[in-house]
């Protein structure tokens, strides 16, 4: 199966799950609509559902979860943007949500999208198409991601690190939680969702530990050689912000190197789905090779 088959029913779900009333505060929901809405390449719900595909699971009844992790994620980077964050101007080739809306707007924007996550999961359509335990189960995972142990906690070790020389070692603990614990939660969720066995759940974490990694690796490597039109944002702004990067820290080519190392532990990893694995595996090879 291609994943990206996957992508029109995430749309079109997202499409769904967004309200749309008119009211008040419907400046609010626009803006919430402006960033979920903006495309990106959904790699976090695809890895919920084709987990849950591969460990036997239903694929429509997982959907709303999936679109929950995605619905995290664009919260994340709404207040990412913000000038208290990483303040940036642009956010896939538009301006961010805080220069669209204002900063005040943005800021609900992303809360808006955080709490709506978590009711859509436990949502009572959600809890019968999926069974009680599995959501508690799924919704757990993304809330234990989300957090002080996941991304919340990775931002702030971030926003601490801003023009200090950190070690390799603080800079791989930050995008395990910052980039990885997401990335790891959509997996787990999948599993969850089918109620897979242990093999299934080991071979989905060491999958997920490699390609959130190497993401972040191809991040620092586009923001050094990328193009700011294929990117949608400004490239050079860690060297300028004085960050230190896989690139800074271990030079350009064995930035390069560890991203095929990794790719081929994630490729490995999925030995137990035999064939049924190998989109995952054509998935984490064109992660690797991505330019945007």
């Amino acid at each position: 199966m291609k994943l990206d088959t996957y992508l029109p029913m995430i749309e079109q779900k997202l499409e769904e799950l967004l309200p749309k009333e008119h009211c008040r505060y419907e400046r609010l929901i626009e803006a919430m609509r402006y960033s979920l809405l903006d495309g990106g390449k959904r790699v976090r719900p695809t890895l919920v559902l084709e987990f849950c595909r591969l460990c036997g699971g239903d694929v429509q009844a997982a959907l709303p979860f999936a679109c929950a992790v995605e619905m995290i994620h664009t919260y994340s980077l709404i207040h990412d943007d913000l000038p208290c964050m990483d303040n940036d101007d642009l956010r896939r080739g538009k301006p961010s949500n805080h220069k669209a809306y204002g900063e005040d707007t943005a800021l609900l924007a992303g809360d808006g999208l955080l709490t709506l996550a978590f009711a859509t999961m436990l949502s009572p359509e959600s809890l019968a198409a999926v069974g009680a335990d599995c959501a508690a189960e799924a919704a757990f995972q993304l809330a234990s991601a989300a957090g002080i142990h996941g991304m919340v906690g990775g931002q702030e070790i971030d926003l601490r690190s801003e023009g200090k020389a950190i070690s390799l070692e603080t800079l791989q603990e930050m995008d395990e939680k910052k980039t990885g614990a997401l990335i790891l939660a959509s997996a787990r969720m999948g599993c969850a969702l089918a109620g897979a066995d242990e093999r299934q759940r080991d071979a989905a974490e060491h999958y997920a530990c490699a390609i959130g990694l190497a993401f972040q690796i191809v991040d620092d490597i586009l923001d050094v050689e990328g193009d700011a039109a294929t990117l949608g944002k400004a490239t050079g702004s860690d060297a300028e912000n004085q960050k230190s990067t896989y690139v800074s820290l271990l030079g350009l080519e064995t930035a390069k190197q560890r991203v095929k190392e990794l790719t081929h532990t994630a490729v490995r990893a999925l030995e137990p789905f035999g064939e049924e694995g190998k989109a995952l595996a054509d998935f984490a090879k064109s992660l690797a090779s991505r330019r945007s």
